[in-house]
């Protein structure tokens, strides 16, 4: 058995990953936002690397302004429009 102290330290843990990166999730979290915030991520770290974003830059055959750009316009939607909420 897990005691309640161990429990609560990692509950605490826990709690403090969630404040401090945004992107590691909670229990209330749909599928579309964890997929968005994936894609976020990958598209933020590509326009950050620019030996990355130059590398793609050149198989696309774009120039990298232009790949960079394009990166960033599509971090506001990633994955397209979000959901319809059903509601209860």
């Amino acid at each position: 058995m897990i005691s309640s102290e161990l429990r609560y330290t990692a509950n605490t843990q826990l709690e403090h990953l969630h404040a401090r990166y945004t992107g590691t999730g909670h229990a209330d979290l749909t599928k579309y936002d964890w997929v968005t915030h994936q894609h976020r991520d990958t598209l933020s770290s590509i326009v950050g690397h620019p030996s990355l974003l130059s590398y793609l830059a050149l198989a696309d055959g774009e120039a990298i302004g232009r790949t960079k750009f394009e990166m960033t316009e599509r971090m506001l939607q990633p994955c397209g429009p979000p959901p319809k909420k059903d509601e209860d």
